[in-house]
This record gives structure tokens, C-alpha cells and sequence, in this order.
């Protein structure tokens, strides 16, 4: 698939693929792209069953797993039909439960990777941030055979270094525009109401499944969503029939 030229970056731009300022780091500008922008981009493909074109798409992600509390979100996704993208950790978590990362992958869900130990890429030197991100992939592949694609910078922590790396690595970089900042609560009833509250048609859902209120929240968010008329897609699913470009920031 070719890269989009100015015409299709003019066009994206009018139908909300938008330069946004984010102060990461400090990283003053970033240009992420909205998923509906790279479906446009070539209406003749598909990918799945669901067309987000024209069906209300959403996608759930989990960060910083597996833990201990995978298993039964594993569990809930599966008798909900649900797919996921998770972005996994390598030291103490691909390490410890390798077993689940490969039911992830036979489970069809999207495995992708969140570094190794977690450190703000934004921080380290280059060669470093090579570091984190092949040593997690290389372990990813290793368990599932299939090399991920995509990746999630630690606290969304970007930079033109990150970016320039992360193109050379084949990888994408995946934001997102919920978040129920379930770090700092147990409460399963404030996860839901904080992720109803924010979604909406090509939303990316930030969770994170190593913390104790956020599995028990997920089929209240996964009942209320279908209710609302969501579909549920992995990241690749939400951009389909276009790709995600290596390089590149999507939320």
C-alpha cells in the first residue's frame, strides 16, 4: 500500500485527522492520525468481517500485561466475542507468563508490544530504545511467530527519536483517546463510568489488565458498549482496509 500523498493529507486533515499539540515530554507538537483517516485511503480492501466504515467500531487495549488477572480477561473476552490489542511488558511479565501471550495470539487478539522494562523511551538514548522495543518483539515472535507490528511508548512518552526508530523497526506507534486512569483506583463502577463517559465511534480504549478494578470492570464497559451499538476491533481491525505506517502515531 502506498503512502498517502499531499491530496489524501488535505482531505484527512478536513475529516479529523488532525495535527494535535501534546506536551510529552518535551515533544511541544504531534501529529497522530484518527483511524477513519487510513480507512479512506483505499475503499476497494477489507479486512475481517467488520467494516468500521460503516459500523461504529471501537478498540479495547490493555497495557503493561500479562499479570495475573489476564486469564479471566482472557476469559470475559472470549465468552463476549470481544477482540483486544494488548501491548505487553517483557521483564517480569512476557517472562513470567508466556503461556498467555500465546493464548492471546491463538485467541485472535492483536500482540504488541509495550517495551521491555517500561522506561520512557523519551529519556534514553537511541540505542537504548532499540533495546526496548526489539528485545520485546523478539520475545513476542518468539512465542507466537508473528512479529508485532505495532507499539505503545510508556505514558505515551513520544519524540521525533522515537518516531525515526521506531520506522526503521517496522513499527507503529498506537495512542489512544479514552482512558479510564484505572492506575489510580480499584473501583470497578468508576473504570465503567470513566470509559463510557469518553468513548466514542473509533475510539482507542486505554486499560491496563495488571490492576485489581479493571478486569471486573470490563464486562459492564463490554455490555453497555454493545447496547450503544459498538462493534469491538482490534487496532489493525479499527484502520482497515488501510495499514498503520511504520513511523507513524494513531490514537
Amino acid at each position: 500500500m502506498k503512502r498517502p500523498g499531499a491530496a489524501f493529507r488535505a482531505a484527512a486533515t478536513t475529516a479529523a485527522a488532525t495535527a494535535l499539540a501534546l506536551a510529552l515530554s518535551g515533544c511541544t507538537r504531534l501529529e497522530t492520525t484518527a483511524p477513519s483517516a487510513v480507512r479512506s485511503a483505499d475503499v476497494r480492501a477489507r479486512f475481517g468481517a467488520v467494516d468500521c466504515r460503516e459500523i461504529k467500531c471501537i478498540a479495547l487495549t490493555f497495557d503493561a500485561g500479562p499479570s495475573e488477572h489476564s486469564a479471566r480477561l482472557l476469559d470475559i473476552l472470549r465468552e463476549e466475542q470481544v477482540p483486544a490489542t494488548f501491548f505487553l511488558l517483557g521483564r517480569r511479565h512476557i517472562e513470567r507468563y508466556p503461556e498467555l501471550v500465546r493464548r492471546m495470539a491463538d485467541e485472535g487478539h492483536e500482540v504488541a508490544g509495550h517495551t521491555w522494562t517500561h522506561r520512557r523511551l523519551t529519556e534514553l538514548e537511541p540505542d537504548e530504545i532499540r533495546e526496548e522495543l526489539e528485545r520485546t518483539n523478539e520475545e513476542i515472535e518468539r512465542l507466537t511467530g508473528r512479529r508485532p507490528t505495532l507499539m505503545r511508548p510508556p505514558q505515551g512518552r513520544t519524540d521525533d527519536t522515537v518516531h525515526r526508530i521506531s520506522r526503521e523497526l517496522g513499527l507503529s506507534e498506537v495512542l489512544w483517546s479514552v482512558t479510564a486512569k484505572d492506575y489510580r483506583t480499584t473501583d470497578p463502577d468508576l473504570i465503567t463510568r470513566r470509559v463510557l463517559d469518553q468513548s466514542s465511534r473509533d475510539g482507542i480504549i486505554l486499560l491496563h489488565d495488571l490492576y485489581d478494578g479493571t478486569v471486573p470492570a470490563v464486562p459492564g464497559i463490554v455490555t453497555e458498549l454493545k447496547k450503544r451499538g459498538y462493534a469491538f476491533v482490534t487496532v489493525p481491525q479499527l484502520l482497515a482496509p488501510g495499514r498503520a505506517e511504520p513511523g507513524e502515531v494513531y490514537r
